[in-house]
């Protein structure tokens, strides 16, 4: 039924934009009413956001300095309404965005690394490695052996800063994967794969 495509079916995530002043204070008397209407429709998820907020982060891109200041001084205001805590520290929504758009759509990453470039590709979750390589070239899935993988986050705790896999290695966290293999979020792989033979008929 997926591949239908049908509308009803598809996940929702509801973006409600909101003034400056309620998005600092999180808070809007149109939220609950919002929320009402979305669980009485199917339900889905909600992001409250401010335009007007994000276009003056936007807008002060080129001056760090100024961007934060500006970040600081609405925080600031929000103290001042007694508002204190990680919650209502502003900061944009964009990535949130990004990343409940994914999650809603049921996309994820995995990274291939070389000395020029680190590349990500986009896949649907449940992808097996083939299908995986295939993302890059048909070769790679059509030739598949294996998958050299270790991910993200192990890299992150133990390169030390280091460009190389070497002490992921020696943690035990760099594995070999095959054709069943599930993809995961983060995974930094090497595909092995070999097309000298012809593709069958």
């Amino acid at each position: 039924i997926k591949d239908w495509g049908l509308i009803t079916t598809k996940p929702q995530v509801y973006v409600v934009n909101l003034s400056k002043r309620n998005f600092i204070r999180k808070a809007s008397k149109w939220l609950p009413k919002i929320k009402e209407w979305i669980d009485a429709h199917g339900g889905g998820q909600i992001l409250p956001m401010s335009c007007e907020f994000e276009q003056t982060v936007y807008d002060l891109r080129e001056d760090p300095a100024a961007q934060q200041a500006f970040l600081d001084e609405c925080t600031q205001e929000a103290a001042d309404l007694g508002l204190k805590g990680k919650a209502f520290e502003c900061k944009t929504v964009i990535p949130r965005i990004v990343r409940s758009g994914r999650a809603a759509l049921c996309l994820q990453s995995f990274y291939t690394a070389g000395p020029k470039e680190v590349r990500a590709w986009t896949i649907q979750k449940g992808t097996l490695a083939p299908q995986a390589a295939g993302v890059i070239h048909t070769d790679f899935e059509r030739g598949f052996i294996k998958a050299e993988v270790a991910n993200f986050d192990d890299f992150k705790a133990l390169h030390q800063g280091a460009a190389s896999m070497a002490k992921v290695k020696e943690n035990g966290k760099y594995r070999q994967e095959g054709k069943t293999y599930g993809m995961q979020e983060g995974d930094i792989v090497v595909f092995m794969h070999n097309v000298t033979a012809s593709k069958k008929k």
